[in-house]
């Protein structure tokens, strides 16, 4: 009997190590202008599967433009359990009306904060079919604007404000990146714009 508590009491104390180990679950999603992710949470759009009861949860490898999610599905962060921010519904997302050159304020809704390397936005290039899936081929690589944050925690919500560029007309999508800090993965959020 008191070899089986020896026991035990080692395998307790080898697990904390394993416990403590595991980065802090960190998860957040762009209110302004809705992303796909807000606007399925909001009930706007229907038929989007989980992501309807987890807008925060749009994580998976960082890295990109060179590494990250597959084309396709960048929208969903490379994760098959949202794929339904991936499909284009036709052109049909809801879209926020903008204009070339203007200053548009992006806002993120933090549910669990993280450690932050950078945040990202990158815009779909003139021409863009928004029938169809976002690749990076369908993207201007070159962010609009990039938010350093050197390690920092962000506040719960945080806002960047970015001048949008010219030459694009009609619905483009903005693709947001938040690359955490100390773990190997990113958020990614798809809002569709009406230029």
């Amino acid at each position: 009997m008191r070899k089986r508590h020896i026991l035990a009491a080692v395998a307790a104390a080898a697990a904390v190590p394993f416990a403590t180990a595991v980065p802090a679950q960190s998860h957040a999603y762009v209110t302004t202008p809705p992303s796909r992710a807000a606007l399925c949470a909001a009930g706007t759009v229907t038929n989007c599967g989980d992501i309807q009861w987890e807008p925060q949860s749009v994580e998976g490898p960082k890295g990109f433009p060179s590494t990250g999610p597959s084309d396709g599905t960048l929208c969903a962060g490379g994760n098959s359990r949202f794929a339904q921010l991936d499909d284009p519904r036709g052109g049909a997302w809801p879209t926020t009306r903008v204009t070339a050159g203007q200053r548009l304020t992006m806002t993120w809704k933090f549910t669990a904060r993280h450690s932050t390397s950078q945040f990202r936005y990158y815009l779909t290039k003139a021409g863009y079919n928004a029938g169809t899936k976002i690749t990076r081929s369908s993207l201007d690589l070159t962010p609009f604007l990039t938010v350093p944050y050197n390690g920092a925690q962000p506040p719960a919500t945080v806002s960047h404000v970015g001048t949008l560029p010219g030459g694009r007309t009609g619905h483009q999508v903005i693709l947001a990146v938040w690359d955490v800090a100390d773990t190997s993965n990113a958020f990614y959020q798809c809002m569709d714009v009406t230029f």
